[in-house]
């Protein structure tokens, strides 16, 4: 292990700029895989932006302006964009270029890396990236609780997380959830832009995807000192507060799963830790993160708890056990 951590930072970064510039599309973003997805997506554009600016390169704001280039008049920001092939999904989303549906908005804390790094990020992309927060707080359906629904599991940013098993009826399997998921798409409840609001026949409201709304409101706030979205976000962490469950030593999500599959112990429920006011439940969740009973494990933690039922070693979003040393 001593050996593992004893890199040359240099070769490190020599080696992640290549493996960014390999998959650096002219149109203005990193293809995650040029043969398997070409397409941009919201949030891994959002962590590439900061990568390629913490190596000097401007790509980085090149990249999240592209991401934010599909937002539409609402401040809705889709999570796929299709500028290459702009019909490409046409049929699932029913519209044109981007998909109908958001991501986790890690715009927030981009905007705000980048500025750390001395980067000028131009007033279109703030305003934008304070735009598509304010969809999300102020007009994104709240369930009881006071939660921001969700309209898609995909929208949560773990599409195949144990917590979606209460929606899939006769149990998870990768072919039927992906029918669901799939069907879902057409009972989003929309805006006149276009823009999801909510979804009756998928009433959940993730733990971690609202941690993640509450910290980019928070985040982009420290750069703009504009505190109207980080009064409503500070509402929303109190909203957080009260889905920790102490036995579980996890948030829970809200909706339709809350007393059943969305209290399973997975890596997303634990988000809300970036948040939280209480250091004994930062230190409890700190400490099931390296116990290999638990999350631990040698190359990171494990996507679900061990002792979770659907804790699966082998599967992606199901548990995929790190490698043993």
């Amino acid at each position: 292990m001593g050996a593992l951590l004893d890199f040359d930072r240099s070769s490190v970064r020599k080696t992640a700029r290549e493996v960014l510039k390999a998959h650096w599309v002219p149109d203005g973003y990193t293809a995650p895989n040029p043969a398997a997805y070409p397409w941009q997506w919201l949030w891994d554009s959002c962590f590439h932006a900061v990568c390629w600016t913490e190596l000097g390169d401007e790509r980085g704001l090149i990249e999240l302006r592209t991401a934010l280039s599909v937002q539409d008049e609402d401040g809705f920001v889709p999570h796929m964009n299709y500028v290459r092939n702009p019909g490409a999904a046409a049929d699932l989303w029913g519209r044109d270029r981007a998909s109908s549906i958001t991501q986790p908005p890690m715009y927030g804390h981009a905007v705000a890396e980048l500025a750390r790094r001395g980067v000028d990020v131009d007033d279109e992309t703030v305003a934008g990236a304070e735009h598509g927060l304010r969809f999300l707080l102020f007009d994104r359906r709240r369930l009881a609780g006071g939660l921001v629904a969700l309209c898609h599991p995909w929208e949560s940013g773990a599409d195949d997380s144990p917590r979606w098993d209460d929606f899939c009826p006769g149990g998870f399997s990768l072919e039927s959830w992906r029918v669901i998921k799939n069907r879902l798409v057409a009972s989003i409840e929309r805006s006149p832009s276009g823009a999801p609001l909510a979804n009756p026949a998928f009433e959940s409201a993730s733990a971690g995807f609202n941690a993640l709304v509450v910290f980019n409101a928070r985040e982009l706030a420290a750069v703009t000192g504009r505190t109207a979205i980080t009064d409503r976000a500070d509402e929303l962490a109190g909203c957080l507060a009260d889905r920790w469950d102490q036995r579980r030593r996890t948030w829970v999500d809200a909706g339709a799963s809350a007393l059943g599959s969305g209290r399973a112990r997975t890596l997303d429920g634990l988000l809300p830790m970036l948040v939280a006011a209480e250091p004994g439940r930062v230190d409890a969740v700190a400490a099931d993160l390296a116990d290999p009973s638990a999350y631990g494990g040698w190359c990171g933690p494990t996507g679900v708890h061990r002792g979770e039922p659907g804790f699966d070693p082998r599967s992606y979003w199901r548990g995929l056990e790190s490698l043993k040393a």
